[in-house]
């Protein structure tokens, strides 16, 4: 069966956490149209703070995006991976992973918060959205809500 993949990673520091730069920050998609790529990778957005994040785009080989999916016959099992460790909020507590039936898609949300080993330079932030739809898809399918939607984020201050 067919699995269409697409990762958004948005990426900011203290200087987008408000006023206009935190609104451009927050009005960034969280699905764009699906470009073809070639079976078994997935579409990469990724938009940082530094080019006012503008959407760059690639593509990424499927088992390097932070994703667990096996197919289950009828079902494709989706959860998404927290990577890297050292990154807050904790999440002792995760969610399960969603079972889509060919025809659904999901968008799984987590952020991340980070600072420098030393404590010298500001801490930065990212929002990892993984859209994933199992069977054929329109190119636009991720620009609808999603059939089901987990948002992993958390407390980052």
């Amino acid at each position: 069966m067919e699995i269409t993949v697409q990762w958004i990673r948005t990426s900011w520091t203290k200087h987008s956490r408000g006023g206009a730069a935190a609104v451009r920050r927050n009005s960034a998609p969280t699905g764009f149209l699906m470009s073809p790529v070639p079976p078994s990778f997935a579409q990469v957005i990724q938009m940082s703070e530094r080019d006012g994040f503008e959407p760059h785009e690639s593509e990424m080989d499927l088992r390097q995006v932070g994703l667990s999916l096996r197919d289950e016959g009828d079902r494709l099992r989706v959860l998404a991976r927290v990577e890297p460790l050292f990154g807050l909020p904790p999440r002792p507590r995760r969610p399960p992973a969603v079972r889509l039936l060919p025809g659904q898609w999901v968008r799984w949300q987590l952020n991340y918060r980070f600072s420098s080993a030393a404590g010298i330079r500001d801490w930065s932030y990212w929002l990892d959205t993984f859209n994933v739809a199992y069977g054929p898809v329109d190119p636009n399918v991720f620009l609808a809500e999603p059939t089901v939607l987990v948002d992993e984020c958390g407390p980052v201050r």
